[in-house]
């Protein structure tokens, strides 16, 4: 049985990592759009329940599923727990919004890296995102969107993220991919890519280091460093309903980082 859209009720979102950083920021802008919000965390419960607190203090409902994007052999699980807590909380059997988020970074020159830092990079980044879209399928509504995280870093070259970039260009391939074989079901399937941004990503260098965000920033057209709500609100404005039109494209929001 085909399922359908749920264009006349309130648009769920599932959002890996969702309880700090963009994640998180990407959860409470979409909340203020409209957007019921899922978010999954991997081990910071308190700060998830933080999250889904903030949203519903905004009228949305949430809730909080762990998951660990490096244990693909668990994601059969994490959709059955999913489909529980769409019936459970919505009465719903389907969500309509996924975005795929959750990471880390590495810090390394290509010589430097080690095969355990590729290989986690793989698991959580690349194998993690492809296998938990596959084991979704059954529950993203027919006309829903998937948005995948990628990175400015994919298109510019910065010594020390050769490995960490590999893998967003693997999944900015992958986006296309998904865009060609999902069409048929109306579900529209894009990635953004962004720049360097002020959080605790990668032990938070681009906002604590002075230096690095100065230098950044002068290679910036809009002549700052981004910030989180720079984000989260393209996120939020990707996954408006007039955009379902567009496709298999990749959007990067960086300020105009190194034109």
């Amino acid at each position: 049985m085909t399922n359908t859209a749920s264009t006349p009720q309130t648009p769920i979102a599932l959002i890996t990592g969702g309880s700090r950083g963009l994640g998180r920021n990407a959860a409470l802008h979409l909340a203020r759009s409209g957007v019921d919000v899922v978010l999954t965390y991997r081990s910071q419960a308190a700060e998830a329940q933080a999250v889904v607190q903030q949203i519903e203090a905004l009228g949305r409902r949430a809730a909080a599923l762990p998951l660990d994007m490096a244990q693909s052999r668990s994601f059969g699980d994490f959709a059955a727990q999913l489909g529980r807590t769409l019936a459970d909380r919505w009465q719903r059997t389907h969500f309509d919004y996924l975005i795929n988020n959750a990471g880390h970074g590495v810090h390394a020159p290509i010589a430097e890296t080690t095969e355990a830092q590729f290989d986690e990079l793989v698991a959580v980044h690349l194998k993690g995102p492809f296998f938990l879209t596959q084991a979704l399928l059954p529950l993203i509504a027919d006309g829903g969107r998937i948005l995948n995280v990628s990175s400015g870093l994919a298109r510019f070259a910065l010594p020390g993220y050769g490995a960490y970039a590999t893998m967003k260009g693997g999944i900015e391939v992958l986006t296309r991919y998904l865009a060609k074989e999902l069409g048929a079901r109306g579900i529209a399937v894009n990635v953004i890519a962004p720049g360097a941004i002020e959080t605790d990503f990668g032990g938070g260098a681009v906002r604590d280091n002075k230096d690095l965000n100065a230098a950044i920033a002068a290679q910036t057209a809009l002549g700052r460093v981004g910030l989180p709500d720079d984000i989260g609100g393209a996120i939020a404005a990707l996954l408006q309903p007039g955009n379902g039109w567009m496709t298999g494209q990749r959007v990067e929001v960086s300020g105009g980082m190194f034109l």
